[in-house]
């Protein structure tokens, strides 16, 4: 996969911002993981980090976090249309 610029929509931003990811955990994801077709002709890729800090969505300490990106593959470059986060004890 050639290494296009990437760029996030308004939507994940606020997702990102919302569920605890960070915009760099998402372009690693994006740039190191496999893409998988998702819904209306998009992408989406799945990355583990180790985590062992307090949820923002409950405060609860998870060991991991997992970091789903949707995006669109464009001819100029990526678009990051959401983020998903899932915290966790075990991979």
């Amino acid at each position: 996969m050639a290494q296009k610029p990437i760029r996030f929509s308004n939507h994940a931003r606020k997702r990102i911002a919302l569920r605890g990811a960070t915009e760099a955990e998402v372009v690693e994801a994006v740039q190191t993981e496999q893409w998988k077709p998702a819904l209306q002709g998009k992408w989406q890729v799945q990355k583990v980090f180790q985590f062992g800090k307090p949820s923002p969505v409950n405060q609860k300490v998870y060991t991991l976090k997992t970091i789903r990106a949707v995006f669109a593959d464009e001819e100029d470059s990526i678009v990051v249309v959401t983020v998903i986060v899932y915290y966790g004890n075990k991979e």
